[in-house]
């Protein structure tokens, strides 16, 4: 019974304490972004389905709901060091990585939709493994080393 009680507290600290460990970092980012990526996928479909938003006007918007939310997600939980001291300055490069990832986003949306002729759903669901590596590799050296 103590056993799983300190196994428990353990596994508790390990989600919600920032660690210098770049494998627990990856791992919780990846965690983050799935939170991320769920705000994300929920606002392009009712943007596009519901409002009747052109899909990458709604992928726009929809991903940078999820830059906010990793944003938040890796200033509480993941990372520990930041380069850059300055909060306006750290969320400027923050938002400029995610703005090249949101580029990254709407150009392979568009290629995987409108000329491969694949659902704009789908074509998201491929988009993600470019612009998750993408975000999390640049921001771990520019903004978290």
């Amino acid at each position: 019974m103590v056993e799983k009680f300190i196994m428990k507290e353990k596994i508790i600290k390990l989600i919600t304490e920032k660690t210098d460990n770049s494998y627990l970092q990856f791992i919780k980012y990846f965690f983050a972004s799935g939170i991320a990526l769920f705000a994300d996928m929920a606002v392009l479909f009712i943007l596009t389905e519901f409002c009747n938003i052109y899909y990458l006007f709604s992928a726009t918007i929809s991903f940078l709901v999820g830059i906010a939310i990793t944003y938040i997600f890796s200033k509480l939980y993941i990372f520990t060091k930041t380069s850059i001291k300055n909060r306006t300055a750290e969320f400027t490069v923050f938002l400029v990585i995610g703005i090249i990832g949101l580029v990254l986003n709407n150009i392979f949306l568009y290629i995987f939709t409108d000329l491969l002729d694949i659902y704009y759903m789908l074509s998201k669901c491929l988009v993600i493994v470019i612009t998750y590596l993408w975000n999390y590799f640049a921001r771990k050296k520019f903004i978290f080393s």
